[in-house]
């Protein structure tokens, strides 16, 4: 892929144009410069303690677990590394139910979770659980009410995700927090999408265990976090990975200190720089979203606008399948959904979820990052209402529509 240039408004934009920052992020050339001395000179393992190699390995995590605690208000002995989202996701879970099985046997969660949380609930139905999937409404937030009613009192767990993985929705995490809180109930959550964009406190918002990952937050790939609350009440929970005992027990293996230098940093950085970068990006998306509009009949959005995400735009095109669309502007890196799933033809299970019918196949997720810039937003907003027209020009469909 040869980057070549467009001028928008007297600036040189470079192509292709990544917007697509929900699948993953680039790395921050501030988290790469603090990870290089860990591939080269630094290059201990982090569990020789006999050694001054092993002691600096060892000091770079833990600096860095104090990086992640720091930015979701957790204590650094609280976060335990992991390989990423999906480990930690399916190590909450999983670990939870088989710790607290003598305890209960119903776990609670959404339609609309990422499949990492899907899957490991499916798991735990085939090992014998009771699990209860929440809907959602039009605006991809779960009924407060109906998560009141589902808990009962062999109720071990609710899993809710802060941000959905497509749609940016923000769920309301400190009352599902609160209410967990005062009923027993552990509360994990999916907030991979959420920490370093929207501020997250496990403290205040009453999180129990939140799975986290580097490269959603401009870090590298195959690194993550699990928070697990050590006091009130302190969460235990079952290794899906035995070995040396790593990580007080909780998940065996090496440790990958590069990765968790990486993480720690990008945490870091999105603690200092969060408030301004989460303006930025508001007005970038919104910008793209009146750009559309003003060009465009018929376009919807999906799920809510007021709780989202600040770089989350997803947007459904009437009379338009997302497929030609996306070939249309393939200068342009954007989804029709999750990263996870986009290997499957089925319409997105969020968009059904939100009773989207048939605009679930005309639907785009952009996911505007910190390194977009104004007149890529214009680009790309030129692009898209220049080629739905087109392809809406060779709807029978459309043009039947157009006449009535």
């Amino acid at each position: 892929m040869t980057p070549n240039t467009v001028t928008v408004d007297g600036q040189e934009v470079k192509l292709p144009i990544y917007l697509d920052n929900h699948a993953t992020t680039p790395l921050d050339p501030r988290v790469l410069d603090e990870m290089l001395p860990y591939f080269k000179e630094k290059f201990g393992n982090a569990a020789s303690r006999s050694h001054q190699f092993g002691w600096e390995a060892e000091a770079a995590v833990e600096k860095a677990r104090e990086q992640v605690a720091r930015l979701i208000g957790a204590t650094a002995k609280e976060i335990v590394f992991t390989s990423g989202a999906t480990e930690s996701d399916n190590l909450a879970i999983k670990g939870v139910a088989e710790t607290y099985r003598d305890k209960g046997d119903h776990v609670v969660t959404c339609v609309t979770e990422h499949k990492a949380v899907l899957d490991s609930c499916k798991y735990l139905e085939k090992e014998g659980f009771r699990v209860t999937y929440l809907p959602v409404g039009k605006d991809g937030l779960i009924n407060f009410d109906d998560l009141k009613r589902a808990l009962d009192d062999k109720t071990i767990l609710v899993s809710i995700m802060f941000a959905n993985n497509e749609i940016g929705v923000l769920q309301p995490i400190a009352e599902i927090g609160k209410l967990c809180r005062e009923r027993g109930v552990l509360f994990h959550s999916d907030a991979v999408q959420a920490i370093g964009k929207v501020p997250v406190n496990v403290e205040q918002q009453n999180i129990d265990l939140a799975s986290i990952t580097a490269h959603k937050l401009y870090g590298p790939k195959g690194v993550g976090a699990l928070y697990v609350r050590r006091k009130n009440p302190r969460v235990e929970l079952a290794a899906m990975i035995d070995g040396g005992g790593h990580e007080r027990g909780m998940r065996s293996g090496t440790l990958n200190v590069p990765g968790i230098v990486g993480l720690g940093k990008a945490c870091e950085l999105c603690r200092e720089e969060m408030a301004a970068e989460a303006a930025r990006l508001r007005t970038l998306r919104d910008r793209l979203k009146d750009k559309i509009f003003a060009g465009l009949d018929e376009v919807y959005v999906n799920g809510s606008m007021e709780q989202r995400l600040p770089g989350n735009l997803n947007l459904s095109f009437a009379n338009v399948e997302a497929e030609p669309l996306l070939m249309g502007i393939n200068d342009v890196a954007v989804s029709t959904g999750s990263a996870c799933s986009s290997a499957a033809i089925e319409p997105s299970h969020v968009l059904k979820a939100l009773g989207a019918g048939d605009l679930t196949h005309g639907s785009i997720r952009f996911g505007i990052g910190r390194f977009n810039t104004q007149p890529e937003i214009d680009y790309v907003a030129a692009r898209v209402v220049e080629t739905v027209k087109r392809l809406r020009e060779l709807s029978p469909l459309y043009e039947a529509q157009s006449e009535h």
